[in-house]
């Protein structure tokens, strides 16, 4: 003969009257963050992404120093006859150029996170809207800055010697972050405007490669045919790369700084509108 166990019934939880009106009163809602706390916070999160996917860092560390050290070797000697005194010309440039080629990469990340579905998640947020875009940018600040860095560092080991010193060295990367952050600004574009990221990079690609290769980073555009040299003079990369060449030697030329400073607002001003109204219709 068998005997059955029995349990008792687990008593059902009656919260009191206290608890009940504690959870439903109403508190102060929290105070809705400025457009510049957004801004950051999003920063924030592009850098965490560096931190999980440290990979993203070869563009920024690797490419710089491939590019610096192959032209060097490549041309300088047969160029400027040394290849200390080419880099003394060059490394200017290939900061420019390897800065400005990275700042694509802002528009394919942009173009990512869409097609995974993450920006629809910011638009419902209670904060500025543009604040995911701009945060974005202000997290691939500090790539520019590491490559920037990182090509400097190369140079000085290989040879060169800016005559501006410290001052003309933090001068010159100040304005080119200062204009790859306001190039940043086309590539968002194209990153909310076109449907995959391969997308995003042939038109990067098709865009940065005559900016940067038919301009006056790798040879004295005097030794160019008449009509190459009216498009080189044209040229915003170039008159980046003259302004900070000036900034390094120490010889600051005003009117080549104005030029690029007045260059990256309209940037900022037609790109920026352009993206803010694609983000609001997207």
């Amino acid at each position: 003969m068998s005997t059955a166990t029995q349990t008792p019934e687990a008593s059902a939880y009656t919260p009191s009257a206290e608890t009940i009106g504690a959870v439903l009163a109403r508190g102060d809602r929290p105070k809705r963050p400025s457009a510049w706390a957004a801004s950051l916070t999003f920063g924030w999160r592009a850098l965490l992404k560096i931190k999980h996917v440290p990979e993203q860092l070869f563009d920024v560390t690797a490419f710089p120093i491939i590019m610096t050290l192959m032209f060097t070797y490549l041309f300088g000697g047969a160029l400027a006859g040394s290849t200390r005194d080419y880099l003394q010309f060059f490394l200017p440039g290939i900061m420019v150029t390897s800065v400005v080629m990275i700042t694509m990469y802002t528009g394919i990340g942009l173009n990512t996170d869409i097609e995974k579905g993450v920006f629809d998640r910011f638009r419902t947020l209670p904060v500025w809207r543009p604040a995911a875009l701009v945060g974005m940018i202000f997290g691939d600040v500090l790539r520019y800055i590491l490559a920037a860095t990182t090509i400097v560092l190369v140079g000085l080991i290989l040879g060169f010697r800016p005559q501006g010193g410290v001052t003309g060295v933090l001068g010159g990367i100040a304005l080119l972050v200062v204009f790859s952050f306001a190039f940043s600004w086309v590539w968002t574009m194209f990153g909310l405007f076109l449907r995959s990221e391969k997308s995003v990079m042939g038109v990067s690609m098709l865009v940065l490669f005559p900016l940067t290769f038919l301009s006056n980073v790798f040879v004295d555009p005097r030794t160019m045919p008449g009509w190459l040299q009216a498009f080189v003079d044209i040229n915003p990369i170039s008159h980046l790369v003259t302004a900070i060449r000036s900034i390094m030697d120490g010889d600051w030329n005003m009117g080549e700084i104005t030029w690029t400073l007045v260059a990256s607002g309209v940037l900022v001003a037609v790109f920026g509108t352009l993206t803010m109204r694609l983000y609001n219709r997207k």
